[in-house]
């Protein structure tokens, strides 16, 4: 069974509790519900055998880290679980932002929540704003501290009444829990490098190369050209230490129970300071073993569960995001399979419907990507996706082979064909992205740039032609229109939403110029902000675009994330089409052309909205008129199509 439908339904058999505010018996009461299966997850990694001492410090260590949970936050957990499913909400739209790039630091940021509210924005991701080594620092997923504030961002005063005014706004805060590695500046490290064993058990630390040759035979590089191979020497301590995404951050052993125990009071602290979604990076690559590649293992969907059953008893009003840009049939998986479905991760990056847009806006067909869609196993009901077009990252090409030659393509010139087409290679397209980890052995590589950018924004104001101008803004909006209407959580990368182009600036830093993800990390431009509602800018079109359609989902609910979306054939290779639908809460048809030319749908193709006299699309308010029985899309155009 799903934990928190469980934990719902103690709730709701013990009224007087809540009402008395028993805070210490709702604990034990989710406890009892839980043990069971924490004992099971936990004896699965840590064999009873050898482990029974620290699973009894496991148990005394949950009431102990619950007796630092804040009174206001004990209170919202109880109203969340009365709730159901909150994240689910079509009324969540979300932005994720560096602090120091969007205002200065968390003070900064506090002052800009009225901007927030402007654009419709109540759900926030904060890029890492824990203490990290000066110079290289994997943009702060190397870090010194889980719980602490850089000194650059604040205090965690600071952080404290910021995630007190979003409470009080009824907005969401995201943070990152970098659970798979440390930097080796961290604490544990430090003590590691200094001869202390304990620590050193608590990486994967070797006296020669006999045991990290043997993982090297199955392990993948994550960065090939910057970072090879996965294991890093340190003189200090004179042996060799596992370091798969950079030498700076060590990974951390969780076949050793310590490392769980220290990291889960970490997780504990860092959501007693208000956050609402914990974002699980790089989560799986947590468990290691001999002989595979250490990524998906089922001992790291375990370990998850297990995280998840802790935090549950602790602060059930906490929910998990799983940040695993892994192939379609993986990012399922963490979700929970098996014994543990639904008792993982309740939301996930849709990473696939990102790399599919991606790939129909290059080709102008959504033949790959129905292709997927299609084959996605159904996600749990509780879970949700968070769905975006662009982030801090690459854009990866992690299609799996055979779909792309199901539809008859070739794999590997398809793959050459995208990054050709969106970093600069092909002089006709309107892309000006770059290059990221290339590797000419294999000829992969990972796309970076703004949204706007990469659609052809930037090289059409080069041009100063109108008519790419205005077809590159269509993009954006229709782009950014299908990730507000699909099931979960939309979620807008900064700038976007006022067409922020490449910020090529990093190419004059030291630590930033070999890492082409710097370019879609540009400063929030506040000039262009203050002069959005004097004219007929391009960042005042899309900006407003964008407004319109964030309020308009939150107006609908069937917008709300109930698995209710239906894929359409409409048996035109250039045009998406799927359906929100619901009993009780009505239907809306969403129809897009990834063409340059305007193209048809045939009113058969699109079930009963086909049939009924009356349709109007929510976006214009206009009446939609079929032409010989079918409908006529605009290049570039998006409807939300409802029955009148």
């Amino acid at each position: 069974m799903n934990q928190t439908a469980l934990h719902q339904l103690m709730i709701s058999a013990h009224p007087h509790l809540i009402q008395d505010k028993d805070f210490d018996r709702l604990f034990e009461l989710r406890l009892s519900g839980n043990l069971s299966l924490i004992k099971e997850l936990y004896f699965s990694l840590y064999p009873e055998e050898d482990h029974t001492i620290s699973f009894h410090k496991l148990l005394r260590s949950l009431p102990a880290l619950f007796k630092d949970r804040p009174l206001p936050l004990r209170e919202l957990d109880i109203q969340r679980l009365s709730k159901g499913n909150w994240y689910q909400s079509e009324k969540i739209v979300g932005m994720q932002l560096y602090v120091d790039h969007f205002n200065k630091d968390l003070r900064g940021l506090a002052e800009k929540i009225g901007y927030f509210e402007k654009l419709g924005i109540n759900f926030l991701h904060l890029m890492p704003i824990t203490p990290r080594p000066l110079g290289e620092n994997d943009g702060g997923y190397a870090v010194n501290s889980y719980h602490e504030v850089e000194k650059r961002f604040g205090t965690k005063n600071d952080l404290l009444d910021l995630t007190e005014k979003l409470r009080d706004r009824g907005m969401f805060l995201m943070l990152d829990f970098v659970a798979n590695h440390t930097s080796n500046e961290f604490s544990w490290a430090k003590k590691a490098m200094q001869g202390d064993e304990k620590y050193q058990g608590y990486y994967y630390t070797y006296p020669d190369r006999t045991v990290p040759d043997e993982f090297e035979k199955s392990l993948p590089e994550i960065f090939p050209m910057t970072a090879p191979g996965n294991f890093t020497y340190n003189a200090k301590m004179d042996k060799y230490v596992m370091t798969v995404f950079n030498q700076y951050q060590w990974d951390l052993n969780y076949s050793n129970p310590e490392v769980f125990l220290e990291m889960l009071a970490n997780l504990i602290k860092l959501v007693n300071l208000g956050v609402d979604v914990v974002r699980l990076d790089a989560l799986a690559f947590l468990w290691k073993k001999m002989a595979t590649q250490s990524q998906n293992l089922p001992e790291a969907h375990a370990l998850i569960a297990l995280f998840r059953m802790c935090l549950q008893v602790i602060a059930p009003g906490v929910v998990f995001l799983a940040e695993a840009i892994v192939a379609p049939k993986e990012i399922i998986k963490y979700f929970g399979t098996g014994q543990i479905k639904g008792n993982e991760c309740e939301i996930a990056y849709n990473a696939t419907l990102m790399a599919l847009l991606w790939d129909a806006m290059a080709t102008k067909k959504t033949i790959l990507l129905y292709q997927n869609i299609r084959s996605l196993p159904k996600k749990p009901r509780e879970a949700t996706w968070i769905n975006y077009i662009r982030c801090h990252d690459d854009i990866g090409l992690g299609f799996e082979d055979h779909h792309i030659h199901e539809i008859g393509w070739d794999a590997k010139e398809h793959r050459k064909f995208l990054l050709d087409y969106y970093c600069q290679r092909i002089p006709w397209s309107p892309a000006k992205g770059m290059m990221f980890m290339y590797n000419p052995k294999t000829g992969d590589g990972r796309i970076t740039g703004s949204c706007a950018s990469l659609l052809g924004l930037e090289k059409a104001l080069e041009q100063n032609d109108r008519t790419h101008i205005a077809q590159a803004i269509d993009k954006i909006i229709m782009m950014y229109g299908i990730i507000l209407s699909y099931g979960g959580i939309p979620l807008i990368y900064a700038g976007d939403e006022i067409g922020t182009l490449n910020d090529y600036s990093y190419l004059a830093e030291k630590d930033k110029k070999e890492d082409s993800r710097w370019v879609n990390r540009p400063d929030q431009d506040w000039e262009a902000i203050a002069n959005l509602d004097k004219g007929k800018t391009y960042q005042s079109k899309i900006f407003f675009a964008l407004q319109k359609l964030i309020s308009i989902r939150k107006e609908n609910p069937v917008f709300a994330d109930g698995n209710n979306l239906i894929l359409y054939d409409c048996d035109n290779p250039h045009v998406l089409v799927f359906e929100r639908s619901s009993t009780t809460k009505g239907e809306i048809l969403v129809l897009c052309n990834f063409h340059e030319v305007p193209q048809w749908v045939d009113r058969n193709n699109i079930g009963s909205f086909g049939k009924v006299a009356f349709t109007r699309d929510l976006i214009s308010g206009n009446a939609i008129t079929f032409a010989r029985d079918a409908l006529m899309l605009n290049p570039y155009q998006i409807l939300w199509m409802v029955k009148v």
